[in-house]
C-alpha cells in the first residue's frame, strides 16, 4: 500500500522515506507481476529545495542590480539637467548684451565679477580656446559651462603655467651651468685667440730644432761670403751659447714637452712647442739612414758616399728645415696654427688636449688616462 512507502525510524519516531527501490504488485488474471517504482531520497529532493532557492536569489539580485541601474541613470539625468540649468543661467548673465554669445570681453567680466578676482587677458583668452568648440572667438550657450568648470579650467592653467615656469627656470638654470662650465674649460684650455705676446712667444720654440739642424748647414754656413752675413753671425752666437750649456738639447726637450702639456699657456704656444720636438725628433732620422747605408754599403764592398754627395745631402736638409720653420713663425705670427706639416702636424694634434677631454663632472682626464677610467668604470658596471 501507499503507506508501506515510509518506514518509522524507532530512534526518533519520525516516518522517513527509504533509500531503495519499494516494489509494487500487480495481479492480472492468474499471474501475479510485479514492478520497481523508484522513489526520490531525501537528500535528492533537498538538492532541488537548494537549486529552487538559488535561482530565485540570482532572479533577486538582477532585478535589484537593474533597480540600481535606473536609479543612477536617473540621477545622472537629474544631475546632467542641474548643470544644463546652472551652464543656462550663468549664460545669461555673462551675455550682457543679450546677443546670444559671450564674447572674450564678456567672459573676462562676467569672471571676475562671480570669483572676485582679476583675470589676464591671455588667461580668458586660453579659456576661450578650451571652450570654444566652434572655434569663432565666442562661447555661444551649447559651449557654455558652468562656473564651476570655469574655475577648474582656471586652475588647471595656473598649475599648468607654474609647471611652466619651473621647467623653463630649471632650464635656464641648466643652461647657465653649461656655460658656466663650458668657460672654465676655455679658461683652463686657454683655446682663446692668441694675443700679440703668444704669437711671439709661439715662434721661440722652433729655435730648438734650429740649434739641431744647424749641423746639416754647415757647407752652406761655412762659405767664405757667409761670415759677412749679419744673419749668419746671429746664428752662429745663439749656437754657440746653445752649445754652451750643458745636456742643452735634453733640457730643451723636457721643457717645451712640460710646458706643452700646460692646458693654462695659450693653445697656439702649445702647439708650436709639440710642433718643435717633433721636427727636431724627425731631423734625426735622415742622419741614421744614411748612416746605416754607408754601413750596407761599405759591408757589401761598395763605393763609400762621395763629400760631395754628402755635402748636397747636407744642404737639401738644411733647406728643407729653414722652408719648414719659415713657415711655422710666419703662420705663427698671423695667428694661426702651422697645422700643414705632413705627418707632424697631424700627430700634434693628436696631442692636443680638447673639450671633450673633460668629464661630465668638469674635470680634465687626457687622453692617455680616459681608456683607463673607462675601462674602470666598465668593470664597475659589470661588478653590479
Amino acid at each position: 500500500s501507499a503507506t508501506d512507502a515510509f518506514v518509522a525510524n524507532p530512534n526518533t519516531g519520525r516516518t522517513h522515506l527509504p533509500t531503495t527501490c519499494a516494489t509494487n504488485f500487480v495481479t492480472t488474471g492468474s499471474h501475479t507481476s510485479h514492478r520497481s517504482i523508484r522513489i526520490p531520497s531525501a537528500t535528492q529532493l533537498y538538492n532541488t529545495e537548494d537549486d529552487d532557492a538559488q535561482d530565485n536569489e540570482i532572479e533577486r539580485l538582477q532585478k535589484m542590480a537593474a533597480k540600481l541601474r535606473a536609479e543612477a541613470a536617473s540621477l545622472e539625468a537629474d544631475k546632467a539637467n542641474q548643470l544644463a540649468e546652472a551652464a543656462e543661467k550663468a549664460f545669461r548673465k555673462f551675455d550682457i548684451n543679450s546677443d546670444g554669445e559671450v564674447s572674450l570681453t564678456e567672459l573676462k567680466m562676467g569672471l571676475e565679477k562671480v570669483l572676485k578676482t582679476e583675470i589676464s587677458d591671455k588667461r580668458v583668452k586660453e579659456l576661450m580656446e578650451v571652450f570654444d568648440k566652434s572655434g569663432d572667438g565666442s562661447l555661444q550657450l551649447d559651449d557654455f559651462v558652468t562656473v564651476e568648470r570655469f574655475r577648474n579650467q582656471l586652475e588647471a592653467l595656473a598649475r599648468e603655467e607654474k609647471r611652466r615656469a619651473s621647467e623653463a627656470e630649471q632650464e635656464s638654470k641648466r643652461q647657465e651651468q653649461e656655460a658656466l662650465l663650458a668657460e672654465a674649460k676655455l679658461e683652463f684650455l686657454n683655446d682663446k685667440e692668441p694675443t700679440t705676446k703668444d704669437k711671439i712667444i709661439s715662434v721661440l720654440p722652433y729655435l730648438f730644432p734650429l740649434m739641431d739642424g744647424v749641423q746639416y748647414g754647415r757647407f752652406l754656413l761655412g762659405a767664405d761670403d757667409a761670415s759677412a752675413n749679419p744673419v749668419v753671425v746671429a746664428l752662429f752666437l745663439l749656437y754657440s751659447l746653445y752649445r754652451s750649456i750643458p745636456f742643452s738639447g735634453f733640457a730643451a726637450f723636457f721643457a717645451l714637452n712640460i710646458l706643452g702639456g700646460n692646458p693654462s699657456i695659450n693653445r697656439l704656444v702649445r702647439f708650436n712647442m709639440q710642433q718643435a720636438i717633433y721636427i727636431d725628433i724627425a731631423l734625426f732620422f735622415p742622419s741614421l739612414l744614411i748612416g746605416l747605408g754607408g754601413l750596407i754599403v761599405g759591408a757589401a764592398g761598395g763605393p763609400p758616399l762621395s763629400n760631395q754627395a754628402g755635402e748636397i745631402f747636407s744642404d737639401v736638409m738644411f733647406g728643407t728645415l729653414l722652408l719648414t720653420l719659415l713657415y711655422c713663425a710666419g703662420s705663427s705670427l698671423l695667428g694661426k696654427e702651422p697645422d700643414s706639416i705632413p705627418l707632424i702636424s697631424q700627430a700634434v694634434k693628436g696631442r692636443m688636449p680638447t673639450i671633450d677631454m673633460f668629464d661630465n663632472d668638469g674635470k680634465f682626464v687626457p687622453t692617455e688616462s680616459r681608456g683607463e677610467n673607462d675601462d674602470d668604470k666598465s668593470d664597475k658596471d659589470k661588478d653590479k
